[in-house]
Protein backbone atom coordinates (compact mmCIF):
# COMPACT_ATOMS: atom_id res chain seq x y z
CA UNK A 1 0.00 0.00 0.00
CA UNK A 2 1.23 3.50 -0.84
CA UNK A 3 0.70 6.93 0.69
CA UNK A 4 -0.25 10.13 -1.11
CA UNK A 5 0.07 13.46 0.70
CA UNK A 6 -1.32 16.64 -0.85
CA UNK A 7 1.01 19.53 -0.12
CA UNK A 8 0.18 21.99 -2.86
CA UNK A 9 -2.18 24.95 -2.67
CA UNK A 10 -1.38 28.58 -2.01
CA UNK A 11 -2.62 28.84 1.60
CA UNK A 12 -4.40 32.14 0.93
CA UNK A 13 -6.48 31.86 4.12
CA UNK A 14 -3.24 32.06 6.12
CA UNK A 15 -1.80 35.16 4.48
CA UNK A 16 0.50 36.85 5.41
CA UNK A 17 2.20 33.84 7.05
CA UNK A 18 2.06 31.82 3.84
CA UNK A 19 3.46 34.49 1.54
CA UNK A 20 6.88 33.04 2.38
CA UNK A 21 6.14 29.58 3.79
CA UNK A 22 4.21 26.51 2.70
CA UNK A 23 1.13 26.22 4.91
CA UNK A 24 1.90 22.55 5.57
CA UNK A 25 5.23 23.54 7.15
CA UNK A 26 3.74 25.82 9.81
CA UNK A 27 4.51 24.05 13.10
CA UNK A 28 1.93 22.83 15.59
CA UNK A 29 3.49 22.17 19.00
CA UNK A 30 6.88 22.83 17.33
CA UNK A 31 6.48 20.21 14.60
CA UNK A 32 5.35 21.07 11.06
CA UNK A 33 1.90 19.71 10.27
CA UNK A 34 3.30 17.94 7.20
CA UNK A 35 5.74 16.02 9.40
CA UNK A 36 2.84 14.83 11.57
CA UNK A 37 1.05 13.56 8.46
CA UNK A 38 4.18 11.71 7.30
CA UNK A 39 4.57 10.10 10.73
CA UNK A 40 0.91 9.02 10.80
CA UNK A 41 1.30 7.26 7.46
CA UNK A 42 4.67 5.76 8.40
CA UNK A 43 3.26 4.49 11.71
CA UNK A 44 0.57 2.67 9.71
CA UNK A 45 3.33 0.65 8.04
CA UNK A 46 3.44 2.55 4.74
CA UNK A 47 6.92 3.54 3.57
CA UNK A 48 6.40 4.45 -0.10
CA UNK A 49 4.93 7.96 -0.06
CA UNK A 50 4.24 10.45 -2.83
CA UNK A 51 3.93 14.14 -2.00
CA UNK A 52 1.99 16.32 -4.42
CA UNK A 53 3.60 19.78 -4.52
CA UNK A 54 2.89 23.09 -6.22
CA UNK A 55 4.34 26.59 -5.96
CA UNK A 56 6.09 25.83 -2.66
CA UNK A 57 7.73 22.65 -3.98
CA UNK A 58 11.32 23.69 -3.29
CA UNK A 59 10.60 24.56 0.34
CA UNK A 60 8.76 21.28 0.90
CA UNK A 61 11.58 19.31 -0.73
CA UNK A 62 14.19 21.09 1.40
CA UNK A 63 12.27 20.33 4.59
CA UNK A 64 11.35 16.70 3.88
CA UNK A 65 14.17 15.51 1.62
CA UNK A 66 13.92 11.90 0.48
CA UNK A 67 12.37 10.74 3.73
CA UNK A 68 15.38 9.05 5.30
CA UNK A 69 14.80 10.52 8.76
CA UNK A 70 11.45 8.66 8.90
CA UNK A 71 12.66 5.49 7.23
CA UNK A 72 10.50 6.08 4.15
CA UNK A 73 10.97 6.74 0.44
CA UNK A 74 9.49 10.00 -0.86
CA UNK A 75 8.56 10.73 -4.46
CA UNK A 76 7.58 14.28 -5.42
CA UNK A 77 4.72 14.82 -7.87
CA UNK A 78 4.27 18.27 -9.36
CA UNK A 79 0.77 19.69 -9.76
CA UNK A 80 1.03 22.86 -11.84
CA UNK A 81 -2.27 24.29 -10.59
CA UNK A 82 -4.43 23.33 -7.57
CA UNK A 83 -7.27 21.97 -9.70
CA UNK A 84 -8.92 19.76 -7.08
CA UNK A 85 -8.18 16.68 -4.99
CA UNK A 86 -9.22 14.32 -7.76
CA UNK A 87 -6.86 16.13 -10.11
CA UNK A 88 -4.07 15.45 -7.60
CA UNK A 89 -4.91 11.74 -7.86
CA UNK A 90 -4.89 12.02 -11.65
CA UNK A 91 -1.40 13.53 -11.84
CA UNK A 92 -0.17 10.90 -9.36
CA UNK A 93 -1.33 7.87 -11.35
CA UNK A 94 2.15 6.96 -12.61
CA UNK A 95 3.39 6.84 -9.02
CA UNK A 96 0.37 4.98 -7.66
CA UNK A 97 -0.02 2.42 -10.42
CA UNK A 98 -2.61 -0.22 -9.46
CA UNK A 99 -1.63 -0.23 -5.79
CA UNK A 100 -4.14 0.65 -3.07
CA UNK A 101 -3.27 3.88 -1.29
CA UNK A 102 -4.18 6.26 1.50
CA UNK A 103 -4.57 9.92 0.57
CA UNK A 104 -4.03 12.45 3.35
CA UNK A 105 -4.31 16.24 3.12
CA UNK A 106 -1.01 17.69 4.29
CA UNK A 107 -2.54 20.47 6.39
CA UNK A 108 -4.82 18.23 8.49
CA UNK A 109 -4.23 17.11 12.09
CA UNK A 110 -6.20 14.16 13.47
CA UNK A 111 -6.29 12.54 16.88
CA UNK A 112 -5.17 8.95 17.14
CA UNK A 113 -3.47 8.46 13.78
CA UNK A 114 -4.64 6.18 10.97
CA UNK A 115 -3.01 2.81 11.79
CA UNK A 116 -6.28 1.04 12.62
CA UNK A 117 -8.02 2.54 9.60
CA UNK A 118 -5.32 1.37 7.19
CA UNK A 119 -5.33 -2.13 8.68
CA UNK A 120 -9.11 -2.24 8.43
CA UNK A 121 -8.99 -1.28 4.75
CA UNK A 122 -6.21 -3.74 3.94
CA UNK A 123 -8.17 -6.62 5.48
CA UNK A 124 -11.43 -5.75 3.71
CA UNK A 125 -12.79 -6.08 0.18
CA UNK A 126 -13.75 -2.39 0.04
CA UNK A 127 -12.89 -0.26 -2.96
CA UNK A 128 -12.75 2.94 -0.92
CA UNK A 129 -12.94 4.14 2.66
CA UNK A 130 -13.78 7.71 3.60
CA UNK A 131 -13.26 9.26 7.02
CA UNK A 132 -16.08 11.48 8.26
CA UNK A 133 -16.59 13.64 11.32
CA UNK A 134 -19.44 15.78 12.60
CA UNK A 135 -18.90 19.53 12.14
CA UNK A 136 -20.75 22.71 13.04
CA UNK A 137 -20.59 24.25 9.54
CA UNK A 138 -20.88 21.42 7.00
CA UNK A 139 -21.46 23.89 4.18
CA UNK A 140 -17.72 24.61 4.30
CA UNK A 141 -16.74 20.99 3.54
CA UNK A 142 -17.45 17.99 1.37
CA UNK A 143 -20.46 16.35 3.04
CA UNK A 144 -21.70 12.74 3.06
CA UNK A 145 -25.28 11.54 3.31
CA UNK A 146 -25.74 8.04 4.75
CA UNK A 147 -28.82 5.82 4.66
CA UNK A 148 -30.35 4.04 7.65
CA UNK A 149 -27.88 1.17 7.23
CA UNK A 150 -24.94 3.58 7.42
CA UNK A 151 -24.06 3.25 3.74
CA UNK A 152 -22.94 6.18 1.61
CA UNK A 153 -25.77 7.47 -0.57
CA UNK A 154 -24.52 10.85 -1.71
CA UNK A 155 -21.53 13.16 -1.46
CA UNK A 156 -21.65 16.89 -2.12
CA UNK A 157 -18.83 19.43 -2.19
CA UNK A 158 -19.55 22.53 -0.06
CA UNK A 159 -23.37 22.30 -0.34
CA UNK A 160 -25.50 25.38 0.27
CA UNK A 161 -28.07 23.15 1.99
CA UNK A 162 -26.09 20.29 3.62
CA UNK A 163 -27.94 16.96 3.86
CA UNK A 164 -26.01 16.08 7.03
CA UNK A 165 -23.31 17.34 9.38
CA UNK A 166 -20.86 14.60 8.34
CA UNK A 167 -17.85 16.22 6.69
CA UNK A 168 -15.07 14.45 4.82
CA UNK A 169 -12.03 14.75 7.02
CA UNK A 170 -9.37 14.71 4.29
CA UNK A 171 -8.26 11.09 4.74
CA UNK A 172 -9.24 8.58 2.08
CA UNK A 173 -8.30 5.02 1.12
CA UNK A 174 -8.72 3.79 -2.45
CA UNK A 175 -8.01 0.82 -4.65
CA UNK A 176 -7.21 1.18 -8.35
CA UNK A 177 -10.84 1.79 -9.36
CA UNK A 178 -10.49 5.42 -8.28
CA UNK A 179 -8.44 6.10 -11.41
CA UNK A 180 -11.37 5.20 -13.65
CA UNK A 181 -13.65 7.37 -11.52
CA UNK A 182 -11.30 10.35 -11.85
CA UNK A 183 -11.13 9.83 -15.62
CA UNK A 184 -14.93 9.80 -15.91
CA UNK A 185 -15.87 12.92 -13.93
CA UNK A 186 -15.97 16.50 -15.22
CA UNK A 187 -14.74 19.71 -13.51
CA UNK A 188 -17.18 21.25 -11.06
CA UNK A 189 -18.52 24.81 -11.19
CA UNK A 190 -15.29 25.77 -9.38
CA UNK A 191 -13.28 24.45 -12.33
CA UNK A 192 -11.85 21.62 -10.20
CA UNK A 193 -11.99 17.84 -10.31
CA UNK A 194 -13.71 17.14 -6.99
CA UNK A 195 -12.85 14.00 -5.02
CA UNK A 196 -16.47 13.95 -3.85
CA UNK A 197 -17.59 13.52 -7.48
CA UNK A 198 -15.09 10.70 -7.98
CA UNK A 199 -16.28 8.88 -4.85
CA UNK A 200 -19.89 9.45 -5.93
CA UNK A 201 -19.03 7.78 -9.24
CA UNK A 202 -17.80 4.75 -7.31
CA UNK A 203 -21.04 4.66 -5.29
CA UNK A 204 -23.23 5.03 -8.38
CA UNK A 205 -21.40 2.20 -10.16
CA UNK A 206 -21.82 -0.29 -7.34
CA UNK A 207 -18.35 -0.20 -5.81
CA UNK A 208 -17.96 -0.66 -2.07
CA UNK A 209 -17.39 2.66 -0.33
CA UNK A 210 -17.15 2.32 3.44
CA UNK A 211 -17.72 5.34 5.71
CA UNK A 212 -15.87 5.63 9.00
CA UNK A 213 -17.10 8.27 11.46
CA UNK A 214 -14.15 9.59 13.46
CA UNK A 215 -15.02 10.30 17.11
CA UNK A 216 -11.87 12.15 18.17
CA UNK A 217 -10.79 15.64 17.27
CA UNK A 218 -9.78 16.72 13.81
CA UNK A 219 -8.51 20.10 12.63
CA UNK A 220 -8.09 21.50 9.12
CA UNK A 221 -5.32 24.03 9.80
CA UNK A 222 -6.37 26.35 6.99
CA UNK A 223 -7.09 29.42 9.13
CA UNK A 224 -5.20 31.16 11.96
CA UNK A 225 -7.80 30.18 14.55
CA UNK A 226 -7.66 26.56 13.41
CA UNK A 227 -3.88 26.46 13.85
CA UNK A 228 -4.15 27.82 17.38
CA UNK A 229 -6.83 25.24 18.20
CA UNK A 230 -4.74 22.40 16.75
CA UNK A 231 -1.74 23.66 18.67
CA UNK A 232 -3.71 23.55 21.92
CA UNK A 233 -5.00 20.02 21.29
CA UNK A 234 -1.60 18.61 20.36
CA UNK A 235 0.14 20.31 23.29
CA UNK A 236 -2.27 18.56 25.67
CA UNK A 237 -1.12 15.20 24.27
CA UNK A 238 2.64 15.86 24.51
CA UNK A 239 4.65 14.03 27.12
CA UNK A 240 6.53 16.89 28.85
CA UNK A 241 10.33 16.78 29.14
CA UNK A 242 12.91 19.30 30.36
CA UNK A 243 16.08 19.10 28.26
CA UNK A 244 17.11 22.76 28.42
CA UNK A 245 18.18 25.03 31.29
CA UNK A 246 15.77 26.37 33.91
CA UNK A 247 17.28 28.61 36.59
CA UNK A 248 16.32 28.48 40.26
CA UNK A 249 14.34 31.72 40.05
CA UNK A 250 11.95 30.37 37.44
CA UNK A 251 8.65 28.56 37.94
CA UNK A 252 7.99 25.88 35.32
CA UNK A 253 5.08 23.49 35.86
CA UNK A 254 4.90 19.80 35.04
CA UNK A 255 3.19 20.24 31.66
CA UNK A 256 6.01 22.21 30.04
CA UNK A 257 8.50 20.90 27.47
CA UNK A 258 11.85 22.69 27.27
CA UNK A 259 13.91 21.53 24.31
CA UNK A 260 17.70 21.25 24.15
CA UNK A 261 19.61 24.52 24.29
CA UNK A 262 16.62 26.53 25.51
CA UNK A 263 17.02 28.78 28.57
CA UNK A 264 14.38 29.97 31.03
CA UNK A 265 15.59 32.71 33.36
CA UNK A 266 13.57 34.38 36.11
CA UNK A 267 10.33 33.51 34.35
CA UNK A 268 7.03 31.73 34.85
CA UNK A 269 6.00 29.10 32.29
CA UNK A 270 2.68 27.31 32.58
CA UNK A 271 1.73 24.38 30.43
CA UNK A 272 0.80 22.78 28.28
CA UNK A 273 3.55 24.71 26.54
CA UNK A 274 6.70 24.00 24.53
CA UNK A 275 9.88 26.08 24.35
CA UNK A 276 12.01 25.33 21.30
CA UNK A 277 15.72 24.74 20.87
CA UNK A 278 18.03 27.64 21.69
CA UNK A 279 15.15 29.94 22.64
CA UNK A 280 15.57 32.29 25.63
CA UNK A 281 12.78 33.29 28.00
CA UNK A 282 13.93 36.05 30.35
CA UNK A 283 11.88 37.92 32.99
CA UNK A 284 8.71 36.82 31.24
CA UNK A 285 5.47 34.88 31.55
CA UNK A 286 4.58 32.16 29.05
CA UNK A 287 1.00 31.01 29.51
CA UNK A 288 -0.80 27.78 28.60
CA UNK A 289 -1.21 26.56 25.02
CA UNK A 290 1.80 28.44 23.71
CA UNK A 291 4.45 27.11 21.31
CA UNK A 292 7.73 28.99 21.11
CA UNK A 293 9.71 27.70 18.13
CA UNK A 294 13.50 27.58 17.79
CA UNK A 295 15.89 30.53 18.32
CA UNK A 296 13.26 32.87 19.76
CA UNK A 297 13.96 35.53 22.40
CA UNK A 298 11.25 36.74 24.78
CA UNK A 299 12.22 39.28 27.42
CA UNK A 300 10.13 41.31 29.88
CA UNK A 301 6.91 40.22 28.19
CA UNK A 302 3.83 38.03 28.63
CA UNK A 303 2.26 35.74 26.04
CA UNK A 304 -0.28 32.91 26.08
CA UNK A 305 -2.25 30.70 23.66
CA UNK A 306 -0.02 31.77 20.80
CA UNK A 307 2.57 30.48 18.35
CA UNK A 308 5.89 32.26 17.79
CA UNK A 309 8.05 31.09 14.89
CA UNK A 310 11.82 30.96 14.62
CA UNK A 311 14.29 33.83 15.04
CA UNK A 312 11.66 36.24 16.37
CA UNK A 313 12.22 38.68 19.24
CA UNK A 314 9.57 39.92 21.67
CA UNK A 315 10.95 42.41 24.15
CA UNK A 316 9.55 44.86 26.73
CA UNK A 317 5.89 44.50 25.71
CA UNK A 318 3.78 46.11 28.47
CA UNK A 319 0.58 44.07 27.98
CA UNK A 320 -0.08 40.38 27.49
CA UNK A 321 -0.08 39.01 23.93
CA UNK A 322 -2.68 36.32 23.36
CA UNK A 323 -4.36 34.31 20.58
CA UNK A 324 -1.62 35.35 18.16
CA UNK A 325 0.43 33.86 15.33
CA UNK A 326 3.83 35.49 15.00
CA UNK A 327 5.94 34.57 11.99
CA UNK A 328 9.66 34.15 11.40
CA UNK A 329 12.20 36.90 12.07
CA UNK A 330 9.59 39.18 13.63
CA UNK A 331 10.67 41.91 16.04
CA UNK A 332 8.17 43.22 18.62
CA UNK A 333 9.39 45.88 21.02
CA UNK A 334 8.06 48.59 23.21
CA UNK A 335 7.15 52.10 22.11
CA UNK A 336 6.47 54.97 24.55
CA UNK A 337 2.67 54.67 24.90
CA UNK A 338 1.04 51.66 26.54
CA UNK A 339 -1.83 49.64 24.99
CA UNK A 340 -4.23 47.46 26.96
CA UNK A 341 -4.15 44.31 24.84
CA UNK A 342 -2.86 42.90 21.59
CA UNK A 343 -4.13 40.31 19.09
CA UNK A 344 -1.98 39.80 15.99
CA UNK A 345 -1.42 37.60 12.94
CA UNK A 346 2.02 38.68 11.76
CA UNK A 347 3.81 37.56 8.62
CA UNK A 348 7.44 36.53 8.37
CA UNK A 349 10.09 39.28 8.68
CA UNK A 350 7.57 41.75 10.13
CA UNK A 351 8.79 44.51 12.42
CA UNK A 352 6.22 46.16 14.67
CA UNK A 353 6.70 49.02 17.11
CA UNK A 354 3.76 48.97 19.53
CA UNK A 355 2.29 52.23 20.77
Amino acid sequence: MKGLILSGGKGTRLYPLTYTRAKQLIPVANKPVLFRVIEAIRDAGITDIGIVVGDTAEEVKAAVGRGGRWGIQVTYIHQEQPLGLAHAVKVSQDFLGDDPFVMFLGDNVIQGGITDLVRQFQESDWNAQIVLTRVDHPEQYGVAELNEEGQVVRLIEKPKDPPSDLALVGIYMFDHHIHQAVAEIKPSWRGELEITDAIQWLVDHGYKVYPYVHRGWWIDTGRPGDILEANSLVLEELEPVIEGYVDRDSEVDSRVTVEKGAEIINSVVRGPTIIGRRSRIVNSYIGPFTSIYHDVTIENSEIERSIVLEHSVIRDIPARIQDSLIGRNVTLNRSPMKPKAFKMNLGDYSQVGLL
